[in-house]
């Protein structure tokens, strides 16, 4: 469920998902309700891999949260990577 198995993909798995989820936030920070809809679209265009519900979009998110790979910032979601003194309010 959290790591890839013989019969879970890597592109499935809780830490594939959490992946493509992060590399939606590499830009900036986004809200949920925009999140889920690329996090569809860049499934739908990627031929090998199977669709992702929403609970097992949001069971990645608290994977990634536990992890202290995201936080929720003024309604967005923040990776690392951005700095929140940069966001507008």
């Amino acid at each position: 469920m959290i790591l890839p198995t013989k019969t879970l993909p890597s592109s499935r798995c809780l830490l594939g998902v959490g992946a493509s989820v992060l590399r939606l936030l590499k830009d900036e920070p986004k809200p949920i309700s925009r999140l889920w809809p690329e996090l569809q679209r860049s499934y739908e265009t990627a031929p090998d891999a199977p669709a992702v519900t929403f609970g097992w979009f949001v069971l990645s998110l608290d994977l990634l949260f536990l992890m202290g790979a995201v936080r929720l910032d003024h309604g967005r979601l923040v990776a690392p990577f951005h700095d929140s003194a940069n966001l507008q309010q």
